[in-house]
């Protein structure tokens, strides 16, 4: 904590319990309107003098900060499990994964060119310049505290913008810790500030409204997301959305059954099923759908349930009460319309939910209709390719979608097909730092990653220069 933090005043604080335990874990600073205009205030200060800083300076404090990172692993992983949940070992595999975007935007911050472009008109010269967008207010989920946060953070900061990032309340210990080690990476005051609230609405009213901040960026709900973009219309603030998934799998008959039953339990349940790219719906061809069922069941019964501190735990609990009603209510409502819980199908004690395979699942089920969030595999069967391409888009999402195949021709049909902006051809996990991350439809625009996330941070300017 920096000097000038420590001596801002803070009313009041929230309590953050263990979703495993149910004991409070820390006491969080619950801040407010007041809060949230001199975070303000202060990031637009930072910015003019943090937007001039060169890209080798920013790139040099960037990879100190992916140092520090690496060196605190194993810390940030169990403050990870113990806010939200995550097995710890997961952890600590998402806390690599955030850092290697923090690596990736330390290199790309020596890479925002510009160009000279031809002139039609003698003695005139044309150049292209990219400059940051300004100060940025960033909003992340619980299920991933440090990978969606650096997602957002290490390319505004490459780029040359301050960032106030607004972490979930159930998450916030994550994102505490790493701005502290920006802050002993040598990070500028003010230049990443974190601003934590048990209700953030007043929050980000502030924040939205106040034209100073440039952009937004936001990864949660279609629901929430809809609201900010409505918010950033009146300040035209950038705007880029990460939102709701409803991610289908298509087994074809061809498949290395035994492979892709692996490539569906790392899919669907890591971190519980609370993943936004995590399959919602297993679309399975119906000759092979029997011997698939059996082995992905037997595979799904060996999980182990525990406290998500013990290293050989592989399913920790559900995040919230909240959370877990909505698995109980999909289940519920599978079971009642005569979908068949072949293993799992019952909460556990606590916020926990075993993991469950439903067959006899059809479209008219809620599981098939929302977004579960939970450890629940539903399997449908299709006969022909067509079938199962109509039935992967019929969604109003569109973020990741994924399918096993062994016939070439096959991945590039559908692949091509497939209206969603992440595709996983035999692969259950896609994401990394270099490559983009986002949807189409209603799960949001805008991208994380590679190049294309450094743009979402950087406005283009044109000169037109005459030279006599």
């Amino acid at each position: 904590m920096t000097s000038s933090e420590s001596a801002r005043p803070v009313q009041s604080t929230f309590d953050l319990r263990s979703p495993s335990s149910g004991e409070v874990i820390a006491h969080i600073p619950d801040h407010g309107v007041n809060e949230a205009r001199a975070a303000a205030d202060r990031a637009v200060a930072a910015f003019e003098t943090w937007r001039r800083t060169t890209a080798y300076a920013r790139a040099s404090l960037l990879r100190t900060f992916f140092d520090l990172m690496l060196r605190d692993e194993q810390e940030i992983a169990t403050l990870i499990a113990r806010e939200m949940g995550k097995p710890v070992t997961e952890a600590l595999g998402e806390v690599r994964y955030a850092a290697s975007f923090i690596e990736w935007y330390a290199e790309e911050a020596k890479r925002v060119f510009g160009d000279i472009v031809p002139s039609q008109v003698p003695g005139k010269r044309l150049l292209v310049t990219q400059e940051p967008v300004g100060p940025v207010y960033a909003v992340t989920p619980w299920n991933f505290p440090a990978a969606m946060a650096t997602r957002k953070i290490a390319p505004a900061l490459a780029a040359g913008c301050t960032v106030i990032l607004k972490p979930a309340e159930q998450s916030p210990l994550t994102a505490l810790k790493m701005r502290d080690l920006w802050t002993e990476a040598g990070g500028p005051p003010d230049t990443f500030q974190v601003i934590t609230a048990s209700d953030p609405v007043a929050i980000t009213k502030v924040m939205m409204d106040d034209a100073r901040i440039r952009k937004v960026t936001f990864t949660g709900s279609t629901e929430v997301g809809r609201l900010l973009a409505a918010q950033a219309a009146p300040t035209l603030k950038r705007v880029s959305l990460e939102l709701g998934g409803h991610a289908p799998y298509l087994i074809f008959a061809d498949a290395d059954l035994d492979q892709a039953v692996q490539d569906v339990v790392a899919c669907k349940f890591r971190n519980a099923g609370q993943t936004c790219v995590c399959t919602n719906r297993i679309y399975v061809q119906r000759a092979v759908l029997e011997d698939f069922t059996a082995r992905l069941t037997k595979a799904v019964a060996a999980l182990k349930v525990g406290d998500p501190l013990d290293p050989g735990t592989q399913i920790g609990p559900l995040v919230d009460q909240q959370g877990l009603e909505k698995v109980k209510r999909h289940v519920e409502d599978a079971l009642a319309h005569g979908a068949q819980a072949v293993t799992g199908g019952e909460a556990g004690k606590g916020l926990y939910f075993q993991p469950t395979v439903l067959t006899g699942v059809t479209p008219n089920m809620l599981v098939m209709r929302e977004e579960t969030f939970g450890p629940v595999a539903p399997l449908l069967a299709f006969d022909t390719e067509e079938e199962a391409i109509q039935a992967a888009n019929d969604t109003e999402f569109g973020l990741a979608a994924y399918l096993w195949t062994n016939d070439l021709n096959r991945a590039f049909r559908v692949s091509e097909r497939l209206e969603y902006g992440i595709i996983g051809l035999n692969d259950p996990v896609p994401s990394t730092a270099q490559a983009p991350f986002g949807g189409v439809k209603q799960s949001g625009y805008g991208r994380e990653g590679g190049p294309w996330g450094l743009q979402e941070y950087l406005n283009i300017k044109y000169l037109s220069m005459t030279v006599r």
